[in-house]
């Protein structure tokens, strides 16, 4: 029975943790603190944010992290992307040469840029990095611990790191695929937070399917050409990780991203909508990041920048909405700087036939 560590007590941690404990994984969940920890272990998850679940009683929960790593032969990183650095210095000490190391978050450190999975790489012996993967899809928890049917993938730059850990979370109702493009898998899980954020605005601005469609296409074009000068593979973008969990998260009431969007268009201020919540919306903070990563690449990104426009400097989500519905028409794979367009010609020259 394999061993498991879940750092982090959100949504999507909880989520795994059940999803593990049903195959008869030994789990341990860490939580910030102990107070946290007694509560879920005698009155069980919110009610508010986990109607009718309950954990099993076999699953340890402390707020100890050498009790959490205790032997683990993986552990999880469920934590937002703004503490990963935090969470996985208190993690570096008790990892083993095989342990998995897994990070579940879809989100960019602010300041650095990074992906997750280079901030945990920063901070763990470089012997280990070789374990390090990283799960992405379209995983909607509360669907999931309803044991509805849910598909992910699991991406490593080792093929043994990533089938290892596809073997620890595949489960009857839950699918997990392979891949090797770490940085088109977690740019992919991270960036389409900010298409949440807009397709939320679009449909509390009453606009419909038409254009939130165009809207969700238009933005995963131009996620794919940051990818793509990041150093991703753009066929990612048209996996689970892309366009799976884009249309996941930019169509369900269940998405954060997607209601900060939705209050947004309302005419709410940032700062009241973030107090009510309890979780993290990731694609405030990713927006941030990417706008910053355009600038510094002068990359054209036209619907990052007016989503970063309403989130930190104002801008009126109607007014920006409109701005984008009625932009500049072009071919739909250019932009600036962009490399998709040069592809696309390339693709087209090698089906021409060879004298």
């Amino acid at each position: 029975m394999p061993k498991i560590s879940v750092i982090g007590t959100t949504s999507w941690g909880i989520t795994l943790a059940m999803l593990l404990a049903a195959k008869g994984a030994e789990i341990r969940l860490w939580s910030r603190t102990e107070r946290e920890a007694n509560r879920l272990r005698k009155k069980g998850p919110d009610p508010l944010r986990f109607p009718d679940i309950t954990l099993p009683p076999e699953m340890i929960i402390t707020s100890h992290m050498s009790e959490a790593m205790e032997d683990a032969n993986a552990v999880i990183l469920a934590v937002p992307s703004t503490t990963m650095r935090q969470n996985i210095s208190q993690v570096e000490s008790h990892l083993a040469k095989s342990t998995i190391v897994i990070s579940a978050a879809k989100g960019l450190e602010a300041g650095s840029n990074k992906r997750m999975s280079e901030v945990i790489a920063e901070e763990i012996n470089p012997r280990f990095a070789s374990n390090i993967c990283v799960i992405s899809g379209p995983n909607l928890a509360r669907e999931i611990m309803q044991q509805l049917p849910a598909a992910a993938v699991v991406a490593a730059e080792d093929n043994n790191t990533a089938r290892k850990a596809q073997k620890l979370l595949m489960s009857p109702n839950f699918c997990v695929f392979t891949n090797s493009d770490v940085i088109g898998v977690e740019l992919s899980g991270a960036l389409k937070n900010i298409l949440a954020l807009g397709a939320g605005i679009a449909d509390g601005l009453g606009y419909g399917d038409n254009a939130k469609a165009a809207f969700m296409t238009r933005g995963l074009t131009e996620i794919t050409a940051l990818g793509m000068t990041l150093g991703a593979n753009p066929l990612t973008f048209s996996g689970l990780a892309g366009l799976g969990d884009v249309i996941a998260t930019c169509t369900s009431p269940l998405s954060r991203n997607h209601q900060v969007g939705v209050e947004l268009a309302k005419g709410r201020p940032l700062a009241e909508i973030t107090d009510e919540m309890n979780e993290v919306a990731e694609g405030i903070n990713t927006t941030m990041v990417a706008q910053n990563l355009a600038e510094q690449l002068e990359l054209e990104m036209p619907i990052t920048q007016k989503i970063y426009e309403v989130l930190y400097e104002d801008a009126d989500p109607r007014h920006a909405a409109a701005e984008l519905m009625g932009g500049n028409a072009r071919h739909e794979l250019s932009g600036r700087r962009w490399r998709l367009f040069s592809l696309f010609r390339r693709s087209n020259r090698s089906r021409e036939p060879q004298s």
